[in-house]
């Protein structure tokens, strides 16, 4: 049996995070297999515009980045991703960020350098299949706007006359 959440919802309080939600059901008896998550709806996305980018002092495979994600909002992000530079506008995932693969993002130290943050792939958002950089969003936008749509948008195929 299928059951959403949001249905549920609507008849009982239901005060812990979906995580948590599956995990007591089960304890109670009622075997939850898996949890899916449908459309894109994460809190705690926004658009970023990277400001600097450096190679991180202890890995040279490592990006330090330091990016824009509200008007007087500048986090320092640690990012993988060979495509990462200086002036381009990406999805970000702030701490409490929970992606659809069940990552949630945290505050953390990698390589020693403090992490603020996830500059975000197709796959990280479940958008898409592409895993090898990070999204880079085209067109107008600005720090902080925090609407999916704007990156759903860049997946749609342009119409070919």
């Amino acid at each position: 049996m299928l059951v959403s959440v949001s249905w549920l919802k609507k008849y009982v309080r239901v005060p812990v995070d979906t995580k948590t939600l599956a995990h007591d059901l089960t304890m109670a008896g009622l075997n939850v297999e898996h949890v899916e998550r449908r459309g894109l709806s994460i809190d705690h996305v926004v658009v970023g515009k990277v400001l600097e980018k450096a190679v991180h002092p202890n890995a040279d495979r490592l990006s330090w980045c330091r990016v824009q994600v509200g008007p007087d909002d500048v986090r320092d992000i640690v990012c993988g991703a060979a495509n990462v530079a200086a002036g381009q506008y990406v999805p970000v995932a702030l701490p409490g960020a929970e992606l659809p693969n069940g990552l949630t993002i945290k505050r953390s130290k990698i390589r020693g350098v403090t992490s603020d943050g996830m500059i975000c792939s197709e796959t990280e958002l479940g958008i898409g299949d592409d895993a090898s950089g990070i999204i880079v969003l085209e067109g107008s936008t600005k720090s902080g706007f925090r609407q999916a749509k704007c990156w759903v948008e860049r997946k749609k195929p342009s119409k070919s006359k």
